[in-house]
């Protein structure tokens, strides 16, 4: 490794265990709610259909878990976890959505310097947050449809207001939705690590990234404080 790179500690173990619950949950959200909309592979016949119902409950519970524990470290966590890293505070912060989305789209060569999370990512972040409160929502509504309690009280009056179809079709778009985020940031993370060849892919296992002296200066989240804090 280059004798001007850093060892820079950027992930935190909650942001870490957090992100591959995050993921393990919507994997396994995904084929068993299609399973229930659409069995496949497996005849739904016996109990299989109650089994695939019981591990979408489960993932479901420990999304809610992971993505609350997330939370608290957007108050808590270092510079990169905290909120104000998903959150424009600055001129710069702002035009960099707009600076990253040129990149994917070939307009622009260079990529912005970021440690972290950059603009578009955080923009990403927050809108699938979006998409996985509403699946959460229309998931209760249509858990209450069996009579569970107490969604069923609870979240009764959304069926009768909207309709059990539409909140079908609102639940499986918005799936739809979280895998077309979730494959983009798999592309872009592949296709950054490339690039700026610092250890981002292995930094979500390990915690660490390695960027240069320069780059760590350069960065919008970096800065020769953080310099002299690595010594």
């Amino acid at each position: 490794m280059p004798e001007d790179r850093v060892r820079l500690y950027v992930w935190q173990v909650p942001v870490r265990i957090s992100h591959w619950l995050i993921v393990f949950s919507i994997v396994t959200l995904s084929l068993t709610g299609g399973y229930i909309a659409d069995p496949f592979l497996i005849p739904p016949g016996g109990p299989v259909m109650t089994t695939m119902r019981e591990i979408h409950i489960v993932s479901a519970i420990v999304l809610i878990v992971a993505g609350l524990w997330r939370t608290i470290w957007l108050l808590v966590g270092n510079r990169f976890a905290r909120w104000s890293a998903f959150v424009p505070t600055n001129r710069n912060q702002a035009t960099e959505l707009f600076r990253q989305a040129a990149f994917y789209a070939f307009i622009r060569k260079e990529i912005p310097k970021v440690l972290g999370h950059n603009q578009l990512a955080a923009t990403a972040y927050i809108a699938l947050v979006g998409l996985l409160v509403v699946e959460m929502l229309t998931g209760f509504v249509l858990y209450g449809v069996l009579g569970a309690e107490p969604a069923s009280t609870l979240f009764g009056w959304v069926r009768e207001l909207v309709g059990l179809q539409t909140i079908r079709l609102v639940h499986h778009l918005a799936m739809w939705g979280v895998l077309a985020i979730a494959l983009f940031h798999s592309y872009s993370c592949i296709l950054v690590d490339n690039i700026e060849k610092n250890g981002l892919l292995s930094s979500i296992f390990s915690g660490y990234k390695f960027p240069t002296r320069e780059e760590v200066l350069e960065s919008r989240d970096g800065g020769p404080e953080l310099l002299e804090e690595l010594g």
